[in-house]
Parts: structure tokens; sequence; C-alpha cells
């Protein structure tokens, strides 16, 4: 349920609404938008009816959200969240943000070089994974607490933000003490007190649909971050599983138009995971700008074919640079801009 305050509300009639929300044991959530302050109520709201809050001094109209997913759906907030990464960076606006960089760190040269490559063609936030979650025991796990340094290190000498994964709750102090944007992969999209945990904590968090979610549960688990104090959720498209054998995995690239008319949360596309083929990664970034999404996550990597994981999917800067040439000229063609 929400309530939409009036204009001309005063601070004691706020004040008295927010008091009257947490009397019932609800939990309130003020959005304060250009037009209006709407006041979404989170916990079993049915104790007290529509009449009892449109009686409360300052409430103009209440609304019953029927969605599960309350906080972010567009009925809470009809304008689109911007997330403000740092350096002036925002997801959610007009400007279609690119990110780019290896899927592992796994030297201090490579992380260097990428960061160098891929900024100096136009990303504006730098991946790199130091926690790798790997199908196989055997496979390359990530430099771990070395990779964080060396994210650290090339965030102070390049001057890109950074995002990377936690894998779990130990994990997350760690990596918000050097990521701007905190990202939680796939497998772990339905880890509720990882989400919970995050949510506590008012840095960026990039989720990621998981391999087998529909989109009423990547909002779910977006609810969890959300409905935890934390506003700053980005959704990322990253391709579901199939029957396809061509492709590693299935990008949606409708989900990107849909979870936009759903919720005001940025969209993000993963060109990269959501085909597993590097010769398919550019178009479809095309599509996936065509399609309304707010940013790019792109693998690069200086020397892909050395990769120590997803080389196959991984773009030369080169590759990376002619992706940057030609996705400027669709986000021109759909009102958008890469600066």
């Amino acid at each position: 349920m929400i309530l939409v305050l009036r204009k001309n509300i005063s601070e004691k009639e706020f004040d008295a609404i927010i008091k009257r929300i947490e009397e019932l044991k609800l939990k309130p959530h003020i959005s304060r938008g250009e037009e209006r302050t709407i006041v979404g109520i989170v916990g079993d709201s049915r104790t007290k009816e529509l009449e009892h809050w449109e009686e409360l001094p300052g409430v103009e109209e209440v609304i019953r959200i029927l969605k599960p997913f309350k906080l972010a759906s567009r009925e809470f907030k009809k304008e689109n969240s911007v997330i403000e990464i740092g350096n002036g960076v925002r997801i959610g606006g007009n400007e279609v943000i690119v990110i780019a960089g290896p899927c592992s760190v796994e030297s201090e040269e490579q992380i260097l070089t990428a960061a160098r490559e891929v900024k100096k063609r136009g990303a504006k936030i730098l991946r790199g994974g130091a926690f790798k979650p790997r199908t196989s025991p055997y496979s390359f796990q990530g430099l771990k607490e070395k990779g964080l340094e060396l994210l650290k290190l090339a965030k102070k000498e390049i001057g890109l933000p950074v995002i990377t994964e936690a894998l779990s709750i130990a994990q997350l102090e760690k990596v918000a003490e050097v990521a701007d944007i905190i990202q939680i992969g796939a497998r772990n999209m339905q880890n509720f007190a990882l989400l919970e945990t995050a949510g506590k904590m008012k840095k960026p968090v990039m989720l990621k649909r998981g391999m087998m979610a529909t989109m009423e549960e990547l909002l779910m688990s977006a609810e969890y971050v959300l409905s935890n104090g934390n506003p700053n959720v980005i959704l990322c498209e990253r391709g579901i599983r199939t029957f396809e054998k061509y492709t590693r995995n299935t990008l949606d690239i409708s989900a990107i138009p849909m979870l936009k008319s759903l919720s005001h949360l940025p969209v993000v596309s993963d060109p990269s995971h959501g085909t597993g083929k590097r010769n398919l990664v550019i178009p479809v970034s095309l599509a996936s700008v065509a399609a309304g999404a707010d940013g790019l996550m792109v693998e690069v990597h200086p020397e892909p074919e050395k990769a120590l994981s997803d080389g196959a999917q991984s773009l030369t800067p080169e590759m990376f640079g002619d992706l940057m040439e030609r996705v400027r000229k669709v986000a021109k063609a759909v009102g958008r801009e890469i600066t």
C-alpha cells in the first residue's frame, strides 16, 4: 500500500503519518519525487482499511499495490530511479553506461591494461571478478583478497569506479570497501540472507537474474534489498537456461522493456554471459540498447586466448572499440547517448 501525500503537507502532519505507520508495526519507505512524495507501507497493512489511511491529515490518496513486489514496482515510483555510482556516473538516466573489463582479475598487469583499454574507448565502470563462483571446484576461483587489492589499485591509477561480486555475507564488507557497486550473481539471486545484508548497506547493488528465474522472482529478490533500506538496486538480464545448445544462455531481450514497464529500477544487459560467444556480443549489445537497456556489462580481456575464465566470450580491446562506435549510433537513434 502507498500513501500519496499532499504537496503542501506540514512537517507535523508528515511526522504523524510516519509515527502511525510504526505504531502498527509496519515499515515506512519514503520516496520523494519531483511531483509528489509517497510513503510505501511494508508489512500486513490489511489490518487497517483504506479509509483509515485516507483520514490521516496530509494524505491525498491511498493506493493498494496488487503486485507481490511493492517497493520495486512502478506503482510505488512512477519515475525512473537513477543510481549514483561516483565519478559523475549515474545509471538509469539518459546516458547508457558501459561496464567493461575481464571476467577475472588475474594479475596486476592484466587488470591495469584492461582498465586503461576500456577507459580510453568509453567504458565508465571497470568490472573484474576477485571471488569467482565456478561450476567446477577445479576451475580458477579468482585471486580473492589479492584480487580486491588489484581492483583497488586499478581504481586508484586508472580512475574508473569498480564493480565486483560478493559470494557470501562474510565477503560483503571486504567487497564494499573496494567496489562502487556490489554484484550479486545469478547463482545467489535467491540467497535471501545475502540480499537482506546487502539491503542494510547503502552501497549500490547489481542483482543478476538467476539462470532459471522468472522476471517476478528477480523483482522479488530486489524487494529483499529494497525492503531492508537500500534503494540503490540495478537489475541485470544475463540470460536464462533453455534447451538451446548454440549459445551459453538465452539472453531475454524482451525482459529489458518488460522489467522497465514493471519497475522503476535501472536495467543492465550482460551480452557476454547471455550468449557465451564472442561473435554474438556486439549484435546482442546493439539489440539490448535498442530495447531500452540503461547499461551494458561486457567482458574485455587484453589476451582472451590466455584468459583463466570465460575467454571464449571476452572481446579484445579492439573489438570493444568497435562495439562502442556502433552502440553509440544505436543509442542516438533511440534518444539515448553514450558520452
